[in-house]
């Protein structure tokens, strides 16, 4: 028997329990890990209250990361006492996931924990910090340095945001966080920001095609309207990384920035990534995310503070990485 929080459904309400599991009732694949720590990212908070239909069977345990130690494996990379770490694949939506003491799934999706990283910092980064650095990873691949200028952070107290700070400053960029709160400037000053940007003040379109270029990077976890009010004040030929859409799902803007600056919009996904890349990204995060800037965006947690957490962080209340110790 194992512990879990458990969803259920009835007349379209969701609720959650946590409760004892047998381990039969796990799904089919071929590691059984013992899961160490978990983590809260925004689509987890969609899925503990119900939201955008990501979840179609009850019972459900949700959790789109973990990080633990293998117990069982039938599969070739893996054996028992494996540190191991697994984010994206739909884990948590369609197939149970890491808010439980043991979970079950296809080796392929699991990544060995590097050296130099514990199973609580994995979960620290987890799917949001993960996200930041594969933003980084596609800025650098069209040619952002340190030299091109100001990197220009959106959402930058939450999740990703907080992360993609601490990364690009220990890189030596100069960041610019966007935030609509006050309360985090002085947490974002830690993290590296040398430029902190009340996010009303860019969070709307100036109604031009092209405004005076001002940023040679972006890392936009936002959407809607703050990414269309940033694409047309992009330096030539810089780059934006898109990965959210806390600020709305829709686009408008003109392909003027596309054709006259050569902007590139560079579209992220966690979800699915290579193996290879999930191994490179991991490998960076251990090297170029410092543990003391990591320590800060810490939240603590037990599975008993989710349904409460899972609120907050739909509303943007959530600052930094909320970190769930599930069998530690």
């Amino acid at each position: 028997m194992f512990k879990a929080l458990v969803l259920t459904e009835k007349d379209g309400k969701v609720s959650s329990q946590i409760t004892q599991l047998d381990e039969e009732r796990l799904p089919e694949g071929d590691v059984t890990v013992r899961v160490q720590y978990s983590t809260l990212n925004y689509k987890d908070g969609l899925i503990l209250n119900g939201l955008g239909r990501l979840v179609r069977n009850y019972p459900h345990v949700p959790g789109v990361d973990f990080a633990g130690v293998v117990e069982a494996s039938q599969h070739p990379r893996f054996k028992p006492r494996d540190n191991v770490i697994l984010t994206g694949w739909r884990v948590g939506e369609m197939q149970w996931g890491g808010y439980a003491e043991r979970a079950r799934v296809r080796g392929d999706w699991l990544v060995k924990l590097p050296a130099d990283l514990t199973a609580r910092n994995a979960m620290a980064i987890g799917t949001a910090g993960f996200t930041a650095m594969l933003c980084v990873m596609a800025l650098e691949q069209h040619a952002l340095t340190p030299a091109s200028g100001d990197v220009l952070v959106t959402g930058a107290a939450g999740g990703v945001g907080s992360v993609a700070v601490a990364i690009l400053a220990k890189l030596g960029y100069r960041v610019a966080a966007s935030t609509r709160r006050a309360d985090t400037h002085e947490y974002l000053k830690e993290l590296g920001a040398a430029e902190i940007i009340d996010r009303a003040t860019i969070a709307q379109p100036s109604g031009k095609p092209l405004d005076s270029e001002r940023w040679a990077g972006a890392i936009d976890s936002v959407g809607g309207a703050t990414l269309a009010a940033i694409l047309p004040q992009m330096k030539y030929r810089a780059s934006v990384a898109a990965c959210g859409l806390a600020g709305g799902n829709k686009l408008e803007t003109t392909v003027i920035p596309f054709i006259i600056r050569g902007v590139k919009l560079l579209g992220i996904d966690s979800v699915a990534s290579p193996p290879d890349e999930r191994w490179e990204a991991w490998t960076r995060l251990a090297r170029d995310l410092p543990a003391d800037k990591l320590e800060k965006m810490i939240v603590p947690a037990k599975l008993e503070d989710l349904p409460a957490l899972s609120k907050q962080i739909l509303e943007g209340k959530v600052r930094g990485r909320v970190v769930v110790e599930i069998g530690a």
